[in-house]
């Protein structure tokens, strides 16, 4: 279970938890939409975010070793996998019942387990026009995105100030000021929208 006297651990929670509710009402036409991971469905997504509650690490790393070290390809495969195997239900209650799953990535700590919530939680909710998250939990995951998790999405923000209009938030440090909605802010970062001028 997560340790919810952790701010980041409820902010985890409460985002698994938005999720559950607003996927218990889409139908099976917004399972099927396509998200905004390039080749994945919403129930692709899903299965992806939900995948460290089925497969084990000793699973998860013998997968990406027999693709060659490709965490992307392997990840791929096995969210396709998922997607044969489970029902767009299943998915949905592999979901609901870890919403205090204590999962972590390699290296990310808890606030890495509440980015890659709320990043592919936009990837479900942007295209079907559902609410976005809070700012102040967008906040959270901008707050942590230092060097290295930018570098992971290809992002310099060398001369680039990007300022957050609806929390106290701001990524860069040059003369040139770009102000965004904190959700604008973190899908330019993750590299599912650009910005003008671009920051990749």
């Amino acid at each position: 279970m997560l340790d919810l006297t952790d701010p980041l651990a409820r902010a985890t929670t409460a985002e698994r938890e938005r999720l559950v509710d607003l996927l218990t009402d889409a139908g099976p036409e917004q399972w099927a939409a396509d998200s905004l991971c390039a080749g994945w469905r919403v129930r692709e997504v899903v299965a992806h975010m939900t995948m460290p509650y089925r497969h084990t690490g000793e699973t998860v790393m013998a997968g990406i070793a027999a693709h060659g070290g490709d965490f992307n390809s392997f990840a791929d495969e096995q969210a396709r996998q998922d997607t044969a195997a489970l029902s767009d239900a299943e998915l949905l209650a592999s979901l609901r019942d870890n919403v205090r799953h204590p999962w972590q990535p390699p290296a990310g700590g808890q606030a890495g387990a509440l980015s890659h919530d709320v990043i592919h939680g936009l990837d479900i909710t942007e295209p079907l026009g559902l609410p976005r998250p809070p700012a102040d939990r967008i906040g959270l995951v901008l707050a942590g995105a230092g060097p290295r998790q930018l570098a992971y999405f290809g992002v310099d923000l060398s001369g680039r100030r990007l300022v957050a209009t609806d929390t106290d938030l701001v990524l860069g440090d040059g003369p040139v000021v770009t102000e965004l909605p904190a959700a604008d802010i973190l899908l330019a970062v993750a590299g599912r929208t650009v910005l003008d001028p671009p920051i990749r």
